[in-house]
């Protein structure tokens, strides 16, 4: 039941969802969006409902509601970027299906340069858990993802073992092995390999990352363009 002075959001957009969509557009500028969009050479040829930077903002705000499904992603992220008045103009939600094609027209290389630029220590020298003797302490650590269930992610990254039925598992997983800021748990790095690959192997590549300089924030961040809305 609401308490007093509550206000109801008709909509049932929650003010977390605002809070999320602020978050994500201050660690993700737009100008930043487009120059990664650019230089993937993924800038579109013609007009779409689904702009290549929306669709990068989609699959993030997919990490932020993580239990919703493709359309109900979609109408928070427009919500909310209206309500910041970050879109401009009418807008229908897509069907589950556009947004598949939407995100298979962008592909994996967008993801990968943007997370190369934004992945970063983020604590100041001397912060307690994350600094001993002047040096920064960083952690690796592994796990498995299970992926969806194409030939395509069977034959890249493979399944894992299993007692049962075609001794096979159920979903091919991706093993990723991540570089770890202690004290803020940032991810500086990461590698991703097949699920037969070991951990210790996939942790040498990211060895080269250990000379760490100053913290990049993204607050410092300059873009090269002018921020406009998505």
């Amino acid at each position: 039941m609401p308490r007093v002075g509550q206000v109801k959001v008709l909509n049932g957009e929650r003010l977390t969802d605002r809070i999320a969509i602020g978050v994500l557009t201050s660690m993700f500028p737009p100008a930043l969006i487009d120059e990664v969009i650019q230089r993937a050479g993924r800038v579109e040829q013609r007009h779409r409902l689904l702009p290549a930077r929306v669709v990068v903002y989609f699959t993030l705000a997919m990490c932020l509601w993580a239990d919703e499904g493709y359309e109900e992603v979609a109408r928070l992220l427009v919500g909310g970027l209206q309500h910041m008045a970050r879109w401009r103009g009418d807008w229908q939600v897509p069907s589950s299906g556009a947004l598949t094609q939407a995100r298979a027209r962008l592909g994996g290389g967008v993801m990968k340069m943007l997370f190369e630029r934004i992945a970063s220590p983020t604590s100041t020298e001397g912060s307690i858990g994350s600094w001993w003797r002047g040096l920064r302490l960083v952690a690796i650590d592994g796990t498995v993802f299970d992926l969806p269930d194409t030939e395509a992610n069977s034959a890249h990254f493979g399944r894992p073992g299993s007692g049962r039925g075609e001794m096979q598992g159920a979903f091919p997983q991706a093993r990723v092995v991540a570089l770890v800021e202690c004290g803020t748990h940032a991810i500086i790095d990461a590698e991703i390999g097949a699920c037969s690959t070991g951990e210790t192997t996939l942790a040498r590549s990211l060895f080269k990352k250990l000379n760490l300089e100053a913290p990049t924030h993204p607050e410092n961040w300059s873009p090269k363009t002018e921020e406009s809305a998505p």
